[in-house]
């Protein structure tokens, strides 16, 4: 199956006029315009990469409706709680999640521009979208980037069944002398809710060891797991998978690692205190915790140098023997670049789902869009 084949009942929709729609729906839901323009940015970025699960299909269910049921906020105050030389602690108030993380990055951006290093951690935030963004802020100012974010629990440790740990991407970009830099960008679980997600709203089954139930047996039902996932009836399992047979315990680990990091450095909440609900079963906010750190190449022998290394490595992982029936390897964020080739001539794909929503929203405040599946 060619890549077009693989969206062929979707509707194709120029990114440009996309990403506009985003920031209006955003600005409508009393987002300040400039805040809009971030959060838009990074959800097309999404979309352009053919990261499906974290672009326009999260708009309506992720922050629309959150800001409707009022446990987020649309104006996003952020306060320094501590700062030094290399390091900040942040406060987004519960704001929007892009508009903190942006500012963060960039403050430990500026700092290891200065000091060699720098790290910014944040606290009472919300869904701040793709992690690879924020590395990507780093790749392209020639240094190394990290995030992660915890989140709703949804992992169960190795030999547990209870989802206790969010899916905790662990998040690294590397420059490279290549068009394309190294962005691992993936959740410690064997996949992510939004994957899931993607699976839903395509009708499909999930895949044998995604899940497990509360007897610790695997599950493919879709559309029900993601309901039992926010009853703690269903848990994804960590990377690795099941058990210890695979050795599901190292994402196990990782996803432990997010966790501490995205809580314990700023004082933030952590595992079933970011459930999103209350003891009477109300939706309170999810009050997220992420850290970002870049670190200045230039602080060693020098961003030439590095890229240039880190770009050998690559051809060198790349043009390594093949498995048989194998044409080629992939390293990290070169999908993403070729997703980018493509879709960059052809628009995005909205499926069916998606052109729904986006209909709704469309209406919703009488904005002036005309849709290529308006009858």
């Amino acid at each position: 199956m060619g890549y077009a084949d693989a969206y062929k009942d979707c509707e194709w929709m120029d990114f440009d006029v996309l990403e506009n729609f985003m920031k209006q729906v955003l600005h409508n839901s009393g987002i300040p315009e400039g805040d809009a323009a971030i959060i838009s940015d990074v959800l097309i970025e999404s979309d352009k990469r053919g990261i499906d699960s974290h672009g326009i299909g999260r708009l309506k269910p992720i922050y629309i409706d959150r800001l409707d049921a009022g446990i987020m906020e649309p104006v996003t105050k952020v306060d320094i709680i501590k700062e030094t030389t290399t390091t900040a602690v942040l406060d987004g108030n519960n704001g929007m999640g892009h508009v903190v993380s942006k500012q963060a990055m960039q403050m430990a951006i500026d700092k290891a521009k200065e000091h060699g290093m720098g790290m910014v951690v944040v606290r009472n935030s919300t869904h701040y979208g793709i992690a690879g963004y924020y590395t990507s802020m780093a790749t392209k100012a020639g240094m190394i980037g990290m995030t992660g974010t915890n989140a709703r629990p949804s992992i169960a440790p190795t030999f547990g069944v209870e989802n206790m740990l969010g899916t905790n991407p662990l998040t690294i970009g590397l420059p490279t002398d290549e068009e394309f830099d190294f962005n691992l960008d993936c959740a410690t679980s064997v996949s992510q809710r939004g994957k899931l997600e993607v699976y839903g709203r395509a009708g499909k089954e999930l895949p044998p060891g995604w899940v497990i139930d509360e007897n610790g047996k695997t599950r493919t039902d879709t559309q029900q797991v993601l309901i039992d996932l926010t009853k703690g009836k269903a848990a994804l399992a960590p990377l690795g998978g099941i058990g210890e047979e695979t050795a599901g315990f190292k994402g196990f680990g990782y996803a432990t690692v997010v966790e501490v990091l995205s809580s314990a450095l700023q004082d933030g909440k952590f595992m079933k205190d970011l459930n999103g609900f209350d003891k009477e079963g109300n939706k309170i906010p999810f009050p997220l915790g992420h850290f970002f750190i870049a670190i200045n190449t230039d602080a060693f022998l020098g961003e030439k140098v590095f890229r240039s290394i880190a770009g050998s490595i690559m051809r060198g992982l790349r043009d390594s023997k093949k498995a048989p029936g194998e044409e080629r390897i992939y390293t990290a964020g070169e999908k993403e670049y070729l997703a980018w080739q493509y879709r960059k001539d052809h628009g995005c794909p909205v499926p069916g789902v998606l052109q729904k929503q986006m209909t709704e929203l469309r209406d919703r405040w009488d904005m002036n869009f005309r849709f290529s599946w308006d009858s």
